[in-house]
């Protein structure tokens, strides 16, 4: 496929089959979304892959317990067999750049000091490599955060202290049911509108 179709075909899928993802096609996703751009080639991006069915009941009993389920205006989310939380190590960013090749930016002396904390930047990039691949080789995504779920979902997983989350995708086979968001609808301005040339606005 090429790659803008896939751009243009790529839209959030919130209902699946409880058809598996293959082994060996998640891990190819996973792997082309390790090679997502990364500042410095600091490296601080990981994957926390459940893909059992145990591991996502388990995720869902911790992010939407059952007595809010029946609220939930997407249940067919639920049945996605493959959940990848992307993580992030802020610190392994501040390391990266204390090193002699980048000291002189400043930014390892602490988070505090990027003004622009691209760690965040990397989880987007190395989610967007998921959501396309997905589309590629046939697959449906969803990109969701954790919210106040994330420190009692790191912990259950033993991720270590200081790591965070930047969201989970869910993967796998989309259902006939699916429906798109509420947001679906809203227009995507035209290219005029985005794009700035030299200026932000003529004079």
């Amino acid at each position: 496929m090429e790659l803008s179709d896939a751009v243009r075909r790529r839209r959030m899928v919130r209902a699946f089959t409880d058809q598996p993802v293959a082994a060996p096609v998640l891990d190819g996703l996973l792997d082309a979304a390790r090679r997502a751009p990364s500042a410095g080639n600091a490296q601080g991006t990981r994957f926390l892959v459940l893909d059992t069915p145990a591991a996502v009941a388990g995720y869902w009993d911790l992010t939407l317990p059952a007595d809010r389920r029946a609220r939930f205006a997407w249940p067919g989310l639920l049945v996605a067999p493959a959940l990848v939380v992307v993580l992030v190590d802020p610190e392994a960013y501040v390391a990266r750049y204390a090193e002699a090749d980048k000291a002189a930016t400043g930014l390892g002396e602490g988070t505090g000091a990027w003004p622009v904390p691209y760690w965040w930047v990397d989880a987007g990039a190395a989610v967007q490599t998921l959501l396309l691949g997905a589309v590629d080789v046939g697959l449906g995504a969803c990109l969701f955060g954790l919210f106040a779920a994330e420190d009692a979902l790191l912990a259950a997983h033993g991720v270590p202290e200081g790591w965070r989350a930047a969201g989970t995708v869910a993967l796998g086979h989309p259902a006939a049911g699916d429906r798109p968001g509420r947001s679906a609808g809203r227009p995507r301005p035209p290219l005029a509108e985005v794009v700035r040339r030299g200026r932000w606005a003529p004079e």
